[in-house]
């Protein structure tokens, strides 16, 4: 893979269920969808999102859906509804659906750095 040829892709997110959407994005960033996928290589290409606003959030999820962090002290735990960050940033709901689908390793980062979501 000398010659990697990366090209942007763009996606509308206007109805389309965050999962789902997390999904088809997570393979592009991985490089899937290439005749010459090679898992040890990051060779995907580059994922921009746009209208990630209009994004359709079916059922109760907006109110019951939680995303937990710790701090590693006692009493650390952090508790965000996804209301409230969809609200602030509806793109940054879309970007932990994408990150929790990508291999937890050293690839991740730069493949997340490759994601551009536009609201």
């Amino acid at each position: 893979m000398k010659n990697l040829q990366r090209t942007i892709i763009e996606i509308d997110a206007t109805d389309k269920a965050p999962g789902r959407l997390a999904t088809e994005i997570a393979r592009l960033l991985i490089g899937k969808h290439k005749s010459d996928f090679q898992p040890n290589l990051d060779a995907g290409d580059f994922v921009r999102i746009v209208h990630a606003s209009k994004m359709r959030i079916t059922g109760k999820k907006l109110e019951q859906k939680a995303y937990y962090s710790h701090s590693g002290y006692a009493k650390g735990l952090r508790t965000r509804y996804m209301s409230d960050i969809f609200v602030a940033n509806p793109g940054e709901v879309l970007r932990r659906a994408v990150s929790r689908m990508l291999p937890k390793n050293t690839h991740r980062t730069p493949r997340l750095e490759r994601l551009d979501i536009v609201n």
